[in-house]
């Protein structure tokens, strides 16, 4: 399973602060099995963030699945969410439903983040909080799930094997 990790925080990208949250969601994604083939930085901009997601998910990346971590707030900047949208075919929306009800067992909280969750072509989007302990509560309900998810999405229909992923 090839795999894209995005950081979505301006503060991160212009060198003021450290990238704990997207270290901790390779960490996670590598820990379920897939290859990280990209660990970007972007700064929350909605036009960058989608482009970042646009290339990570053109069948020429042969990327699978990307997780983003941050910009799922409620700050005006925090457009992960809107970019994430307007990238995807389709929603998947219970890979954020689900995590956002286990983030409300560790936090009331956890009902404020807007992550956002679908598919673009064949490529899985999930937006994460960004916050490194979220990363390591929320991971665990969404990895069993990712090679089922991934093989799904290389079928064409019906049960054939697709060209891909």
């Amino acid at each position: 399973m090839r795999a894209a990790v995005i950081t979505i925080s301006t503060s991160v990208a212009g060198g003021r602060r450290v990238d704990l949250s997207g270290r901790a969601l390779v960490q996670r994604a590598e820990a379920a099995g897939a290859e990280v083939v990209a660990h970007e930085v972007v700064a929350d901009d909605r036009a960058a963030i989608e482009e970042t997601l646009r290339r990570h998910s053109s069948p020429e990346a042969r990327t699978a699945l990307i997780f983003t971590t941050g910009g799922t707030g409620l700050t005006p900047d925090d457009v992960t969410p809107e970019a994430t949208r307007a990238v995807i075919d389709r929603d998947a929306p219970g890979f954020a439903e689900a995590m956002r009800a286990e983030s409300l067992k560790h936090t009331p909280m956890g009902i404020l983040t807007r992550g956002v969750s679908g598919i673009s072509g064949r490529t899985l989007i999930v937006n994460f909080p960004g916050n490194p302990k979220s990363i390591h509560e929320l991971f665990p309900i969404v990895a069993p799930v990712l090679e089922h998810a991934v093989a799904t999405l290389e079928r064409d229909g019906g049960s054939g094997p697709a060209a891909g992923h």
